[in-house]
């Protein structure tokens, strides 16, 4: 009985590594990259983020990309960042929903438009909803943003609707697996 359980755990940690991240990579501007004179609005606007996927800015020397307040992106105020970096490739994992918002911290470039806001959905087995009505301030001289649906639930209001989105699935097989390995534990044991 111990090694078939053992031979169980040793499957589902396979499991575990097999199964790949669902959530998906976003280039921010696509083949331009994060530069300036691209329009991030458009760019944004036929996109849905979600909760485990990624954004990827590709730039050349003399960009950054800072993550920062929602006041210091309507003002693009720079040094106040909540992250910076200047690598050049640079991603930024969408942990939690809500709006993010990204400037370039060079000065005059996010007046010039290098600047983006994406409203990030809670997927399903997310522990930080989106709040409801969530959307991103006005663009500003030239600047970005965009607006995502928020999570809808049921007519109960309690109970966020099943969500197909890729983010949920890999949330709901880790749900799933964990379990799994949880029972066959309490088998050794």
């Amino acid at each position: 009985m111990a090694s078939s359980a053992a031979g169980l755990v040793y499957l589902m940690l396979i499991l575990l590594t097999a199964v790949p991240s669902f959530g998906k990579d976003y280039t921010v501007g696509d083949s331009s990259g994060w530069a300036l004179s691209v329009d991030y609005s458009t760019w944004a606007s036929d996109k849905t983020f979600n909760v485990g996927d990624s954004l990827v800015f590709k730039y050349g020397s003399g960009h950054t990309v800072d993550e920062v307040s929602s006041s210091d992106y309507s003002s693009c105020t720079i040094g106040n960042s909540i992250t910076t970096d200047n690598t050049g490739s640079t991603s930024i994992p969408l942990k939690t929903a809500g709006t993010h918002y990204f400037i370039c911290g060079v000065i005059g470039h996010c007046s010039g438009g290098m600047k983006l806001a994406v409203t990030v959905a809670a997927g399903a087995g997310s522990a930080t909803p989106a709040p409801a009505g969530t959307s991103v301030p006005p663009a500003t001289a030239g600047g970005t943003s965009a607006t995502f649906p928020t999570p809808t639930t049921t007519t109960s209001g309690n109970v966020p609707a099943l969500s197909t989105s890729p983010g949920s699935v890999s949330a709901f097989v880790d749900m799933l697996l964990s379990t799994c390995l949880i029972l066959v534990y309490k088998l050794i044991v």
